[in-house]
């Protein structure tokens, strides 16, 4: 019965020093001082000479100065990480700052883009932005051909003509940067036994794709479609074959198309 008195006694100790130590409520040598005084409670030999060793040692068979030794340092060891955990908070602190400060000066870069690198960068996407359609007649109605040499076309109806690389004088559409281009044309013509319905679409000076239509009668229609590289300054357009006839009128059967599909480096 005896050994759990003690038993309960030094847990007692133990739970009111690490109470303190969490809630601040005393400081190390207050700490100490409590405990010397409940040394000398539970141990009366160490107060009264009179009583012998034996006598004390009916309380417990542990020395309270040892338990309290111990119990000093476990104080110090609560102590040593209550320092770390402050130090660990303000170690975080200091990197959150860090981290704002890098978000702030990457939005400042951000917001200090001059007026002319946003003018600039609007121009190229604008340099970009190229496309034309047209078709052949203006107004009216009638037939192109047949001519005993070839003719380049000129497609003067223009629906579209973004970036103006197609010229409607001519007929011509001119590069303005290297790129990949699409390009389409249609064809209409009356059916005519001894006159075809052919042109064809010329890179350069240099055939690429044909449309060809030809029967007795009714009419007859033909349209194709290519995508060409073309560096800056190459030339696109459309010639009527000799001896061929196309035909065109208010419903626009007759055009000629082409975009930029990607600029090329």
């Amino acid at each position: 019965m005896k050994g759990l008195l003690c038993t309960l006694l030094l847990l007692e100790t133990f739970v009111f020093v690490v109470q303190q130590q969490v809630d601040g409520g005393l400081s190390e040598n207050e700490i100490s001082q409590q405990l010397s005084t409940e040394d000398r409670r539970q141990n009366p030999a160490q107060t009264d000479p009179r009583r012998d060793e034996s006598d004390s040692q009916q309380y417990c068979h542990l020395s309270f100065s040892d338990i309290h030794a111990a119990l000093r340092e476990l104080t110090a060891t609560v102590t040593e990480q209550k320092a770390n955990i402050r130090a660990l908070e303000t170690q975080l602190k200091e990197q959150q700052m860090f981290i704002l400060e890098e978000l702030n000066k990457k939005t400042d870069e951000i917001s200090n883009l001059t007026e002319s690198q946003v003018e600039e960068l609007r121009k190229e996407n604008r340099d970009r932005e190229i496309a034309f359609s047209a078709a052949l007649m203006e107004s009216g109605s009638g037939h192109i051909g047949p001519f005993t040499t070839e003719i380049t076309l000129t497609y003067k109806n223009v629906f579209t003509n973004i970036g103006n690389a197609y010229n409607p004088i001519t007929g011509i559409f001119t590069a303005p940067l290297k790129g990949a281009y699409m390009f389409s044309f249609s064809i209409y013509g009356h059916g005519n036994p001894s006159t075809q319905s052919t042109v064809s679409i010329v890179k350069n000076g240099e055939k690429v794709v044909v449309a060809h239509g030809h029967q007795d009668q009714y009419s007859v229609n033909s349209s194709k479609g290519v995508v060409l590289i073309l560096e800056v300054g190459d030339v696109v357009y459309v010639r009527l074959w000799s001896g061929t006839r196309i035909f065109d009128n208010q419903n626009k059967h007759t055009t000629f198309s082409g975009y930029l599909l990607f600029p090329l480096r």
